[in-house]
């Protein structure tokens, strides 16, 4: 395996595996959109990036489910 491929996230390199039931945290989303924080919170804002949920106090995470409609709507158009 490439020293890049080993760099990934593995919660981002296998994102296609993922059930639609699945979770993931900031730093997927970070990945997944090429965006910086701010920017994922900001468009959370503005409805282009799906809420995530407070699964405990201290853990926000985004469901893959809704991500990846998010991420198709942004490619199709």
């Amino acid at each position: 395996m490439s020293k890049l491929i080993k760099s990934i996230h593995p919660v981002l390199r296998d994102f296609d595996q993922l059930p639609d039931s699945a979770y993931i945290r900031l730093p997927v989303m970070i990945g997944l959109f090429g965006v910086s924080a701010a920017s994922i919170w900001r468009g959370v804002k503005n409805k282009t990036i799906p809420a995530p949920v407070k699964l405990t106090q201290r853990t926000t995470a985004w469901s893959v489910r809704l991500v990846r409609q998010a991420l198709a709507e942004k490619i199709g158009g």
